[in-house]
């Protein structure tokens, strides 16, 4: 007599549909990080309840001694209007961001949003999460 089963159980593990997860998710990762662009420049962003991530494609930043950065590179206050202009040349509605010291006086955050403005582009600012 033949006791010996004929469905042999196959102690085998298939890897492909955990390779498949783990690169879901690593693609998932790699777009979402692109969502958040960290600014450069040394600056001490003010702190509020509700902070919403915005896809910056222009940052204007104004540091505490007062040096305005557009893109992270150093621009001096009058030649921020044409520079802008070129920038967001052929967008229906640019998006900038403003990153501002929270020691700076209102004063030129509202000129720097006024020429954005007066340019038809959406102005942000740059906030951190209060706790």
């Amino acid at each position: 007599m033949n006791f010996r089963s004929k469905n042999r159980i196959n102690a085998e593990f298939s890897m492909s549909s955990m390779t498949d997860i783990i690169f879901l998710l690593l693609i998932f990762f790699m777009l979402t990080s692109n969502f958040v662009t960290p600014s450069g420049l040394p600056v001490s962003l003010p702190s509020s309840q509700a902070s919403d991530i915005v896809m910056q494609k222009i940052s204007v930043t104004i540091t505490d001694d007062l040096q305005y950065y557009l893109n992270e590179k150093p621009v001096a206050l009058e030649d921020i209007e044409p520079q802008l202009t070129q920038l967001l040349k052929g967008t229906e509605q640019g998006a900038v961001v403003l990153h501002v010291d929270k020691t700076v006086p209102v004063e030129h955050l509202v000129k720097v949003a006024g020429i954005a403005k007066s340019l038809n582009a959406s102005v942000t600012l740059a906030t951190v999460p209060s706790e």
